[in-house]
């Protein structure tokens, strides 16, 4: 009875848990695509900047890296930038368009820790209204049933394995 109650508990919390990623991966999506167009202003000012100085910005960076240390971080960060640019860049073209299904089969792409962080701070649980919240609470349900079951059950044989042994050596 405690077992089954356990397991409910658990087929529950997967339910209330997984049904809030539809919302969450939509917050993502929208962070994500506001750090793009933030990162893309800061790459199109650093290539302003080098053409002024009639370069391009691969030797604009190799002249500034050249120019002492502070000069050389600098350089390094705009690096860093633009390569995070085209990080995210790429995994803003591969979310597009997914629905909500497909984002969780593409939830690996969910890799920045900054823009995770930021919208699971802001991000309040809601009912899932929707179909897709109610198949992905179905799911969970499903799913933290079937592991706590899994759990239990294996517990069980362990148990009915080594109280069985000890059966044995009192007998013997």
């Amino acid at each position: 009875m405690i077992l089954r109650a356990l397991t409910m508990a658990g087929a529950v919390t997967g339910a209330a848990g997984l049904s809030q990623f539809p919302e969450f991966s939509q917050q993502y999506m929208q962070r994500l695509g506001g750090a793009v167009d933030e990162l893309g202003r800061q790459v199109e000012a650093y290539k302003a900047d080098a053409a002024a100085g009639g370069l391009d910005l691969d030797t604009y960076l190799r002249e500034l890296a050249q120019e002492g240390d502070k000069a050389s971080t600098q350089a390094g960060r705009i690096r860093d930038t633009m390569s995070r640019h085209e990080r995210l860049s790429d995994t803003l073209a591969s979310l597009e368009g997914a629905g909500p299904f497909m984002r969780a089969r593409l939830a690996a792409n969910f890799s920045d820790r900054d823009i995770a962080a930021r919208a699971y701070e802001t991000f309040e649980p809601a009912v899932p209204a929707t179909f897709e919240g109610a198949i992905f609470a179905g799911t969970g349900f499903v799913g933290g049933w079937a592991a706590l079951a899994a759990v239990f059950a294996f517990f069980r044989r362990l148990w009915s394995t080594v109280s069985g042994l000890g059966r044995k050596r009192t007998a013997g």
